[in-house]
């Protein structure tokens, strides 16, 4: 899995990012990810600060994220049937015959 989308990164080689690294950085710092080559081998990204921080922050864990959106949101009020949000989910196919033998 990639840290940065490569559909929203866009390849420059080290020379170019040279003579225009002013631009670079400013479409960075909105958001725009750099890949950075050398004879066409990628070296480096070129990222704004924000994205920097959020991709050192890391993943939550699940516990974490989920506690959070309890938190943020009431369970009783949304009224979900986790039976009927599921159903389709489920694998409804007879299982195989399973004999333990000792």
């Amino acid at each position: 899995m990639a840290i940065i989308d490569d559909q929203m990164t866009e390849k420059r080689s080290i020379t170019e990012a040279r003579r225009n690294l002013s631009r670079l950085i400013c479409e960075a710092e909105h958001g725009k990810a750099f890949e950075l080559t050398r004879r066409g081998d990628p070296v480096a990204v070129l990222v704004g600060h924000q994205t920097c921080k959020r991709l050192a922050a890391g993943r939550r864990r699940f516990s974490e994220a989920y506690r959070d959106f309890k938190t943020a949101v009431d369970l009783a009020e949304i009224d979900l049937d986790p039976g009927e949000l599921f159903a389709d989910a489920r694998d409804t196919a007879p299982r195989r015959e399973f004999r333990f033998e000792s």
